[in-house]
């Protein structure tokens, strides 16, 4: 059987704690590989090592940094499909969502690599009598990024190209159900020249998770995953010190007025819920249907979800792979079930799905529930499956309303005509990131992404500027130089005098 080893100080380091973890192919249910847990000294001995790296890298030249940066954005090019692979095999989304993951990492390798420009200081001079005030940006030092199951490329990527561009060593402790990818990213970093020790992989599960909290080494943690799990982080590594940016749970809402197209909102609405199988906290997970609409629009949504082909992320054919495990199926299965005793009408129920030749996988299929109550659990909880819930509202207040009361603020959406409602639903919603007739609103690279309320903790969002902040520290410099002048006599400045 394949085994997943650690990546430290630029090669493989096989696993010394004698725990192993199992990784799934969620098409077949079969265990294809296990990976390394690590113990809290394996995270300490890869924290030294990314110390000794930073002090080198620390120091380094944006040239030499952006020299790597570059050919690491080449050998991620040319290799998509190798990343692709290993994330389908091991994820189970599709081939086509696996590739486009990798394209939204490498807009974020491709902001690192215009680091020079995101790093250039200020400058104010004669502030007062030849004194000089400049403004200055510094790396932190050993960071580290924890990331989720559902991005296993994409994730990572948005942390650690922009963590080394700024100066700092990094240390990737990503899922350990589909850790094939992290590793990949890492090997290819270290073909580009990245030096030994400045990315590194550390598998685990939460004893390594609490080691790298915990550890004094680490100047900053970067999170992405459950709401429950990120306030934990972000208390955690807070109360050690630590700077954090801990990504969490959504319920993401798209609001749809009378006067949308109803057959574009309704391609939006399945895209965007039953994408990558609904395993992303990005993915609309409620639609609030206002006035009159709700029983055409969702009637253009069950027809069109009836379409979707389910089935191995390895064929083309394929729109929606598995799960990533039985249990999480069974656990988004469970809401379904238990919709109809909570006032819900289940149009469509997916549960109970299985694709031919592959029994044992983890399938589910797409379910669409309308007339959904706010206080249900498949309302209340984020899913993170392919459920989609629709919600009726009588007026465009009412569905504001509603949207604000969720304790979630990741992502949400508005589909109409009306260019005053689509600016009023931009300012009046609390969220972080708006759509408008765009039902994922993921910002470009070089927008910073994240959410308010219980969908981040911490005063930075992702990537883009607030990344680059995030990873860096401010110093302010005050200076004050003589006059030539006035040098004391027999003092010479190495000046030419002019006679």
């Amino acid at each position: 059987m394949k085994t997943v080893n650690h990546w430290i100080g630029g090669k493989t380091v096989e696993g010394a704690s004698g725990n192993y973890g199992p990784v799934t192919d969620p098409a077949t249910g079969e265990v294809t590989t296990q990976v390394a847990l690590a113990s809290a000294d394996e995270v300490d001995a890869a924290v030294r090592v990314a110390q000794e790296a930073f002090q080198t890298w620390g120091q380094s030249s944006l040239a030499a940094r952006t020299k790597v940066l570059f050919a690491y954005r080449a050998l991620l090019d040319a290799n998509r499909d190798a990343i692709a692979e290993l994330i389908t095999a091991e994820h189970g989304k599709v081939h086509s969502d696996a590739l486009g993951e990798v394209a939204r990492g490498l807009e974020i390798v491709e902001l690192a690599c215009g680091i020079t420009t995101q790093l250039k200081g200020e400058l104010s001079t004669s502030v007062s009598n030849r004194v000089d005030v400049s403004s200055i940006r510094q790396p932190l030092g050993v960071v580290a990024g924890i990331t989720p199951f559902n991005f296993p490329a994409m994730v990572p990527m948005w942390m650690f190209p922009l963590a080394v561009a700024c100066g700092n060593t990094f240390i990737l402790k990503p899922s350990e159900k589909d850790p094939s990818a992290a590793n990949k990213l890492a090997e290819l970093a270290s073909e580009a020249g990245l030096p030994a020790g400045v990315l590194n992989v550390v598998h685990g599960d939460k004893v390594a998770v609490d080691a790298l909290l915990a550890h004094p080494g680490i100047a900053a943690v970067s999170f992405v995953g459950s709401t429950p799990i990120a306030r934990h982080i972000h208390t955690t590594a807070s109360a050690n010190g630590k700077r954090v940016q801990a990504l969490g749970g959504a319920k993401n809402h798209m609001l749809v007025l009378p006067d949308a197209d109803l057959d574009a909102a309704a391609d939006a609405a399945v895209s965007a819920a039953y994408g990558s199988a609904g395993e992303r906290c990005m993915a609309i997970s409620a639609v609030v249907a206002v006035g009159s609409i709700g029983d055409a629009l969702v009637e253009k949504i069950r027809e069109r979800a009836e379409k979707i082909k389910i089935g191995p992320g390895s064929d083309p054919a394929s729109e929606m792979g598995p799960l990533i495990t039985a249990a999480h199926r069974d656990k988004v299965a469970s809401y379904v079930k238990g919709a109809a005793d909570q006032g819900a009408d289940v149009v469509l129920d997916g549960t109970g799905y299985t694709v031919g030749g592959f029994e044992n996988g983890h399938w589910i299929g797409l379910s669409l529930l309308d007339n959904v109550k706010t206080d249900s659990d498949a309302y209340r909880d984020e899913i993170f499956g392919p459920v989609l819930c629709v919600l009726r509202a009588e007026t465009y207040e009412e569905g504001v309303a509603l949207i604000n009361a969720s304790p979630f603020g990741n992502g949400t959406a508005i589909f109409t005509r009306d260019g005053g409602a689509a600016r009023r639903f931009q300012l009046e919603i609390e969220a972080g990131m708006v759509g408008v007739n765009v039902p994922i609103p993921v910002p470009v690279g070089y927008h910073s992404f994240g959410g308010w309320k219980d969908s981040l903790f911490g005063d930075h969002h992702i990537y883009g500027n607030d990344g680059i902040h995030f990873y860096t520290r401010g110093k302010v410099v005050t200076t004050r130089w003589p006059d030539p002048s006035e040098a004391p006599a027999g003092v010479d400045l190495g000046f030419p005098r002019n006679h």
